[in-house]
């Protein structure tokens, strides 16, 4: 198993605020579905991160801009604007960093991901303070 990670700051700025607000019960319709996609996303990345359902790949374009591997999985599928999540593998063995969550470029060109900009990961002085 993963352990599975949030960018900073964005991501993790984002997810806290989703679970405060989840938690206390003032989260929009929205919010709620946007908590359980992304709830279930990381719980299969943390399982699996080649799970079917994800349809994982590579964006060689954020690997290239970079300078780490980028994958993107999906959060949903068959839907306007479906939402994507974008990670990668660290900052330690065994770590997988949630560095974006964007919905579906609509440019199947490399274009797309130029609007795409992504959280940076924890490193180990982050975490120990």
């Amino acid at each position: 198993m993963f352990a599975i990670h949030m960018g900073v700051p964005e991501m993790e700025e984002f997810w806290n605020a989703l679970v405060d607000k989840v938690s206390a019960g003032r989260a929009s319709k929205d919010e709620v579905r946007s908590y359980n996609l992304l709830g279930k996303a990381m719980a299969l990345l943390s399982e699996n991160p080649r799970h079917p359902s994800l349809q994982t790949h590579e964006i060689n374009v954020l690997t290239a801009r970079y300078g780490m591997k980028v994958w993107c999985s999906y959060l949903q599928n068959n839907t306007p604007a479906a939402g994507r999540l974008f990670w990668s593998y660290g900052p330690e063995q065994g770590d997988i960093t949630i560095v974006a969550l964007e919905p579906h470029p609509n440019d199947k060109k490399n274009h797309a991901y130029k609007k795409i900009t992504l959280s940076l990961m924890k490193t180990r002085s982050d975490s120990t303070g």
